[in-house]
């Protein structure tokens, strides 16, 4: 069970399991809490359950059993960026927004907010097809924040992406997690990643939580540094144990 809960804690998984049938189960009795604002990561291999974990935070889907507790206006940034091709960047960004109900001043202040934020401000009436990957996945993640989330869910959003891209993409997430003070679970399948980004990296194994580490390093991270070393060796040893 959950232990050393407070009114700080904005998403609360307390026992939760989740099966699709007898034989297709995706998590098992998992415990875990993460504070308001904090940065969490999900790592695991493939077929864990960190991508469930996420769907059932988004609503996407319902715990087989356990308790979930989130808060009501949550958003999710997908792998691909999963961009309409035909709207614009403009219009891409402002589509939960629109699907909400938000007059067209709202629309432009939320548009402007972010992709200013995100570096996206000459190429609002480009189209996707115009955009380089790493364009296209802040358009994704500018169109998450434009509803203005408690908690931003980030569903391996840099796994496509080449290493320099990724590089900049780490560097823009840290400074617009700190201007927001957003609550953000990302999930990702490398451990130095999360280590990099996270305060607190969560590993999912076997379809349970087995291991929960706090990352106290100051920002910004180098992988050079021994305690990030440190941190990764520790992880890893779990990892593939």
């Amino acid at each position: 069970m959950l232990k050393n809960l407070d009114s700080n804690n904005q998403i609360l998984f307390s026992g939760v399991s989740k099966d699709y049938s007898l034989k297709d189960v995706a998590l098992i009795d998992v415990s875990f809490s993460v504070a308001s604002g904090e940065f969490v990561s999900l790592i695991g291999a493939s077929g864990s359950g960190k991508s469930t974990i996420l769907k059932l935070i988004a609503g996407l889907e319902e715990p087989s059993s356990g308790k979930i507790t989130k808060p009501e206006i949550v958003s999710l940034a997908f792998q691909g960026a999963a961009l309409f091709p035909w709207l614009t960047v403009y219009d891409n960004i402002a589509l939960g927004l629109r699907a909400r109900g938000a007059d067209e001043h709202e629309v432009a202040k939320q548009v402007s907010k972010y992709s200013n934020m995100l570096g996206l401000q000459d190429h609002l009436l480009k189209l996707p097809s115009e955009l380089s990957g790493g364009q296209k996945q802040r358009v994704g993640i500018a169109r998450a924040l434009a509803i203005e989330p408690e908690v931003l869910l980030l569903d391996e959003p840099f796994s496509a992406l080449d290493p320099k891209t990724t590089a900049e993409l780490h560097d823009d997430i840290i400074k617009l997690w700190r201007e927001t003070k957003k609550t953000i679970v990302m999930v990702s399948h490398l451990i130095e990643e999360a280590v990099s980004l996270s305060e607190k990296v969560i590993l999912i194994k076997n379809h349970g939580v087995a291991g929960t580490y706090d990352i106290t390093m100051p920002y910004p991270r180098r992988e050079q540094e021994v305690e990030f070393s440190r941190d990764v060796l520790k992880i890893r040893r779990e990892f593939f144990k």
